[in-house]
């Protein structure tokens, strides 16, 4: 059943952005709860401009809503526990409040893969226990738990998605520093032999997954990744192929690096967080089975198909990216720290 009317929290950052066209494209009436305003966003396109830990301005957002699509987040580059806290659980307990208040039919609550940490096994499917091990993926599993009590103690009807790495034309945040180094022809470092098998997800994909799941009746987490994937050294291999610079894959101890990227994440001299430092090196992807099979999704998009557009996407558009400000940090120019001094000998 197609909504008359969304609500998009985080609606101005890069994947807000997306879902937002996507609905009008299908002839729904957006609104989007942003701190800031995206410069795109069409003229009807409601603003409700605040923060998600305000709880009257979440109630603003949420009034006359049918459905609402929850993606604000404060995401790991941020390394902040208390916003990780204040904003991912916080949050999203106001705006579960606001929904029910306001009698929102559906909420589709976009969590992370990072609630299963390292998992247990591979692919992680149902029988998959989440156990973050850093304080982003700790919050985002507090904030499942707080919609598991929604739906069990005021019959909200909520879908949680599990998102992988998020890949597409515009997404950049560290995939910025990576598209530098390529066009530079510089060696691409990856973990150990670089064989871990590691999924991504085109933006595209995610957007109609989550709209498929607002038009599905009762409660449902799926998980949520590409079809068509394989390792990182793969990956990244195909993306060098692509872009024709020179740039190489080579591999580095794993344990000498992860020690030093958690080292130089701690001191703030790099704009990793300890999530990318425990789960580049590492196999993490998801048996898709149940989501194509009671959404009738299909994703689209391999993870090299992907790659590879965002990389065309940036180069198109580097002097944009660079200059603009006050963006999401998924859409934004990424300061490399002592990333860039790494790059200078690679």
């Amino acid at each position: 059943m197609t909504p008359t009317s969304a609500l998009i929290t985080g609606g101005s950052g890069y994947f807000g952005c997306l879902l937002r066209d996507r609905l009008r494209a299908d002839g729904v009436g957006v609104r989007v709860f942003d701190l800031i305003d995206a410069d795109d966003r069409p003229a009807d396109v409601e603003l409700v401009q605040g923060d998600i830990r305000d709880r009257d301005a979440v109630r603003r957002a949420c009034n006359g809503i049918e459905v609402v699509y929850h993606n604000v987040a404060q995401v790991p580059l941020a390394k902040d526990r208390d916003l990780f806290l204040s904003v991912n659980c916080g949050g999203t307990e106001n705006l579960l409040e606001a929904a029910r208040a306001a009698a929102v039919r559906k909420i589709v609550h976009t969590s992370s893969s990072a609630v299963f940490g390292i998992p247990a096994k591979n692919p992680v499917d149902d029988s998959v226990e989440p156990r973050p091990l850093e304080a982003y993926g700790k919050a985002k599993l507090e904030a499942e738990h707080l919609v598991a009590k929604a739906i069990r103690d005021h019959h909200l009807d909520v879908t949680i998605i599990r998102p992988r790495t998020i890949v597409g034309h515009g997404r950049l945040g560290i995939f910025q520093i990576l598209y530098d180094w390529i066009e530079e022809g510089r060696r691409i470092p990856v973990l150990g032999k670089g064989d871990n098998l590691y999924q991504f997800v085109h933006a595209d994909d995610l957007a109609e997954a989550c709209i498929k799941a607002a038009a599905r009746p009762g409660p449902a987490i799926y998980n949520i990744g590409a079809e068509r994937f394989g390792t990182m050294r793969q990956t990244l291999e195909a993306l060098c192929t692509h872009a024709g610079t020179g740039s190489r894959v080579y591999s580095v101890p794993m344990g000498l690096a992860v020690a030093a990227m958690k080292l130089t994440s701690a001191l703030g001299l790099s704009p990793l967080g300890p999530y990318h430092s425990l789960m580049y090196g590492r196999s993490l992807y998801f048996d898709i089975s149940r989501p194509k099979a009671e959404l009738g999704w299909q994703p689209r998009w391999s993870n090299e198909e992907m790659i590879c557009q965002s990389y065309d996407w940036y180069l198109s558009h580097k002097e944009q990216v660079r200059q603009a400000t006050g963006k999401s940090a998924h859409s934004s120019a990424v300061k490399q720290g002592i990333l860039g001094w790494v790059r200078r000998i690679s």
